[in-house]
């Protein structure tokens, strides 16, 4: 900072500046407000249907979301603006103050070319008067101001200086929109910036060097800035694509610093957590310096890290595990790494990553060794929801490619196939064989591909529940969904053989209950209205959702999900139409009465069907396990219970207003509704002993499944018309009949599709 620029400066473009900012922030604090209550909450209440519910109210909501985005940024400039404007108008006071004490003291200030300054005596004691009074100074005075004015001067230097670089660095996350980076005060922002470069110049030291206090002060930083764009970006950016991948792989060997590993080693995976959670964060960054790293990443997949190390992809895979990393990163990463994986393993006929020897462990969880880089990848699209959709609909090989081995049958001929990465991975893939810390076989690869699966058909992150946010299902969503069924009744093996995939399984089937219903209930004129769809819909056959939910409901989890899944959804439903009773009409010959009765018992129908196919999969297992399974049931049911209210969350798709939101979602949870009473009872009655009464049992006996069905839909429907202020004991006794027929038509199904395909299964 020059000494006349500081001394002179008048502050009142910049005193304009942070006026002007404080006007927009007020502004759109305003706009803000009117865009969720207005914009967003208006969506939310619509009656959404086709592509404008997978179009253009996800529009909506993310325009919605870029008036919070901007308020949040334009606060955050004008908190630096003003905090920058209120420090120089301190330094430039201060200033004047030292001068003129100076002047007192026979001391002058003058300014030479360059932005430089000189401190001198006014009249020298040597050459003054024999009368002349003059202050008592020496040289060191002089001395002592010239330091103070440069540290004053260097102080307004760094107010400029680190302002210019937070204003920039919050200018850069975004390049099209806003950021939502969000600090209070400029030296919040700094502090962040400079935590960031402390950080990585200590992950940039030789892993062999790094001493156990350095491992822990580097732990501790990232877990408190993960979440911070700026520190992050800072983080990533200077620690550069290559030097983050030598700092993992280097410092998870453990002859690098066996002191360390030794000291260390199980605070290893909370840093590996740490370091992706910041990754993740960084990557939402369109700096040019990000844009940078997240190219180099993936040019250096295919590449060793260090002198015959791992590959760039299996170090990189076991950063992802935690964190939303961009959808555009994890979409090229993932391209290029199913690439990398056609050319280990021979178009995918053999088996690639394998571990050799006392390899160093990549993933510190215990849960694998991290030397499968698919692993890793499919647990970090599993929090990234749209990237998972892209990622698993990709073609990993067309059936014109060259030493393509997979054969399907096609019009009555075998050969060459087109095959998605779903496909590859669900159906053909030879798995690497991993094993866990205690030197068991681990299935954590597979498990993650079921998270990434339901994160890939539901829209949000695996493990969650869908809210009145989640967009509709698109086509790409129901495209994996009808896959998926269809995969899993062609060979139910790829399921039975991996059963911890069917809670994930179980999960993606309670929130496509509209789609299962329609795909229950073909040929039925205005199913549109009957099972209304917000968005796409998934096309089912009869068939393939016999096979599946049967499969699924095979494994205790699978089992409760669509349970609670199954009977949310009709208890809404009925809700619904009992509250609209001319949204369907069967026949315009009929009365309003009996139209309602009609919609009521084609809805009872196909619960009862879809009921008596999840017992009969459960019966099966019960009698394969004899009954030694029968408490994994309960205890499933009595944790599942703990959801609350969200459980409902799984009767997504109705997305007709008022009863629910855009999405299907029950708009604020499901109190007060008949699926609220249902949901309760059933979760009570699931976990009561099978002597008491109960309105559930535990399904291992298909006899008491079968009655607690009927006593369920009759309670709904009497709910569903007690709540809507239409009671009907005529529809509630034809619900139940309904349901009968509908448990009977399974029994059908079952040794159609099942018993008379050759599946292992009866109905009980």
């Amino acid at each position: 900072m020059d000494l006349e620029t500081l001394r002179f400066a008048n502050f009142k473009l910049l005193d304009d500046a942070v006026s002007d900012w404080s006007r927009m922030v007020t502004n759109l604090e305003d706009l803000k407000e009117a865009a969720d209550k207005g914009l967003a909450g208006a969506a939310k209440k619509a009656n959404w249907a086709g592509y404008n519910a997978t179009v253009s109210k996800e529009f909506i909501g993310k325009t919605a979301e870029e008036f919070n985005d901007a308020h949040t940024q334009a606060r955050s400039i004008w908190k630096i603006l003003r905090d920058t404007r209120d420090e120089l108008v301190k330094h430039r006071d201060r200033l004047k103050e030292v001068i003129e004490g100076g002047l007192k003291r026979n001391l002058t200030v003058k300014s030479t070319s360059g932005g430089g300054f000189t401190v001198s005596m006014n009249i020298h004691p040597d050459r003054a008067g024999k009368e002349a009074s003059l202050p008592d100074h020496g040289q060191s005075d002089v001395t002592a101001l010239r330091d103070e004015i440069q540290k004053i001067l260097d102080k307004a230097g760094e107010s400029d200086r680190t302002a210019s670089m937070v204003l920039q660095a919050i200018a850069d996350q975004s390049t099209l929109g806003f950021s939502d980076a969000k600090y209070n005060d400029r030296d919040g922002a700094v502090a962040a910036i400079k935590q960031a470069d402390t950080l990585a110049k200590l992950a940039k030291k030789n892993p062999a060097d790094l001493s156990a206090a350095e491992f822990d002060r580097l732990n501790a930083g990232l877990r408190k800035h993960a979440g911070d764009e700026l520190f992050s970006e800072r983080f990533a950016t200077q620690l550069g694509a290559k030097g983050t991948l030598e700092f993992w792989a280097a410092l998870n060997d453990p002859h690098t610093n066996p002191e360390l590993n030794r000291s260390r080693h199980e605070k290893f995976d909370d840093l590996q957590k740490n370091l992706s959670l910041t990754l993740a964060s960084a990557t939402q960054s369109d700096s040019l310096g990000m844009t940078e790293w997240t190219s180099k990443v993936v040019d250096l997949g295919n590449r060793p890290i260090g002198n015959s190390g791992p590959m760039g992809f299996q170090v990189m895979s076991n950063l992802m595990r935690w964190g939303n990393y961009d959808d555009q990163f994890l979409t090229d990463y993932g391209s290029r790494l199913m690439e990398t994986e056609k050319q280990l393993s021979g178009n995918g006929e053999g088996r690639a990553w394998r571990r050799t020897g006392p390899d160093l462990l990549l993933n510190r969880t215990g849960s694998d060794t991290g030397w499968d880089p698919v692993t890793g990848l499919l647990k970090g699209l599993s929090n990234s929801p749209d990237a998972a959709t892209s990622f698993l609909n990709s073609e990993f090989i067309s059936k014109e490619e060259d030493g393509n081995p997979f054969e399907r049958e096609e019009d009555g001929k075998k050969g060459p196939a087109t095959l998605s990465n779903f496909q590859y991975l669900f159906e053909e893939r030879n798995w690497p064989i991993e094993t866990n810390s205690d030197g068991e076989d681990s299935d954590t690869g597979r498990n993650n591909l079921a998270l990434a699966l339901e994160a890939a058909t539901t829209g949000h992150p695996a493990g969650e529940m869908p809210t009145s946010d989640t967009p509709a299902h698109n086509s790409q969503q129901t495209k994996l969904m009808e896959s998926i069924v269809t995969s899993v009744s062609e060979s139910p093996s790829r399921l039975t053989d991996n059963t911890y995939m069917s809670d994930s399984m179980g999960q993606i089937a309670a929130e496509y209950m509209p789609d299962i219903h329609r795909g229950l209930h073909p040929g039925t004129v205005g199913e549109d209205k009957l099972f209304p769809v917000a968005g796409s819909a998934a096309k089912l056959g009869e068939a393939d959702i016999t096979r599946f939910l049967y499969t699924v409901a095979r494994n205790p989890e699978g089992y409760a999900t669509v349970n609670l899944g199954q009977h949310s959804y009709t208890a809404s439903l009925m809700e619904y139409h009992f509250k609209n009773p001319d949204a369907y009409i069967r026949d315009t010959d009929f009365t309003q009465a009996d139209n309602l009765k009609k919609t009521i018992e084609d809805i009872a129908r196909t619960a009862g069907e879809i009921e008596g196919t999840i017992g009969a999969g459960r019966a099966y297992e019960a009698e394969l396990e004899n009954g030694s399974k029968d408490s994994d049931y309960n205890k499933v049911m009595e944790r599942v219970g703990t959801w609350g209210g969200t459980v409902v969350g799984i009767g997504i798709g109705l997305g007709t207003a008022p009863l629910i939101g855009p999405g299907g979602v029950i708009v604020g949870g499901i109190a007060g509704t008949a699926a609220d009473q249902i949901i309760d009872h059933l979760i009570e009655g699931s976990i009561k002993d099978s002597s008491q009464e109960v309105i559930y049992r535990n399904g291992e006996d298909i006899n008491g499944t079968r009655d607690s069905t009927y006593r369920l839909i009759e309670e709904a429907t009497r709910e569903a018309g007690t709540r809507s202020k239409n009671p009907s004991p005529h529809i509630v006794s034809a619900a139940s009949s309904a349901a009968e027929q509908g448990f009977s038509s399974a029994h059908v199904n079952i040794k159609d599709y099942i018993e008379g395909q050759g599946i292992p299964g009866k109905l009980g």
